[in-house]
């Protein structure tokens, strides 16, 4: 199927209740909300049709307003951005829009996204129809960065799918260097076709993907695959004040922000 066949959408999935740091879409870097970054650098990606912002906060979709970006209000009890993005997808077409056939959800506190990390991570899809979900991967650069329970580690097979998605530490630090090739960390942004979107979302929660508290584990489980795709980009998630702080000094001169309605 042609790509201009097909038509792709953004979901941005944000609360405002976040444990660690509460509030943190609307935390400001460089005088723009969180939120605003992502949206506003999704929607410069050629390969969209659209970006949505999903939230069950009215403060968010208020600031999404006020910038243009279109919003969804989705339910307060959802546990995974999965599940806020299937209720979006929902939402959408029962107002009438097209049905999209691959849905991207793009994690709310990742600012530092590009439009070619979208792109990179939806090549893959435009390519080989059997692909139904895919994940960046990016280098991870320090032991500090391997031991941080923040950062989602993953190991793959020699066909680039996922073998394993951990909190912790995967493979051994001190043999990780050995197989430098096939480990690293997830990019949250994250292309599933609609369909096995909602075939997930209708899946009961797996075990390791309680235990370990990421949902890729469930297709894992499930004896389904993911396929990882390098990324050289560099992007950090923000999940505390620590990280606003590094990510707001790496986006000094970014040249994205220029683009910014």
């Amino acid at each position: 199927m042609s790509r201009e066949s097909q038509r792709i959408i953004g979901v941005v999935p944000a609360r405002m209740g976040s444990s660690r740091f509460p509030g943190k879409p609307l935390a400001k870097i460089h005088g723009v909300p969180m939120i605003g970054h992502v949206w506003q650098r999704c929607r410069q990606s050629k390969l969209l049709d659209a970006v949505y912002i999903a939230t069950c906060d009215q403060e968010i979709a208020d600031y999404a307003d006020s910038i243009g970006a279109p919003s969804v209000m989705t339910k307060d009890t959802h546990e995974r951005c999965t599940e806020r993005t299937a209720e979006t997808v929902s939402t959408l077409e029962a107002r009438g829009e097209a049905s999209p056939d691959i849905v991207v959800m793009i994690q709310g506190d990742e600012p530092m996204t590009t439009p070619a990390m979208i792109d990179t991570a939806l090549a893959p899809m435009l390519e080989d129809e059997s692909i139904q979900v895919v994940n960046l991967i990016a280098p991870i650069e320090t032991a500090e960065e391997h031991a941080d329970p923040n950062e989602i580690k993953v190991v793959t097979d020699l066909a680039g799918n996922a073998l394993y998605f951990s909190r912790q530490p995967i493979p051994t630090p001190s043999r990780a260097g050995n197989a430098k090739a096939r480990i690293g960390k997830q990019v949250c942004i994250i292309p599933f076709r609609r369909d096995f979107l909602f075939e997930f979302d209708a899946l009961a929660p797996t075990p390791l993907e309680i235990a370990e508290s990421i949902d890729m584990l469930r297709v894992l489980e499930h004896g389904r695959k993911v396929r990882m795709v390098p990324t050289d980009a560099i992007s950090f998630s923000v999940d505390t004040e620590a990280d606003r702080q590094r990510v707001e000094a790496a986006m000094v001169g970014d040249p994205l922000m220029s683009k910014y309605l």
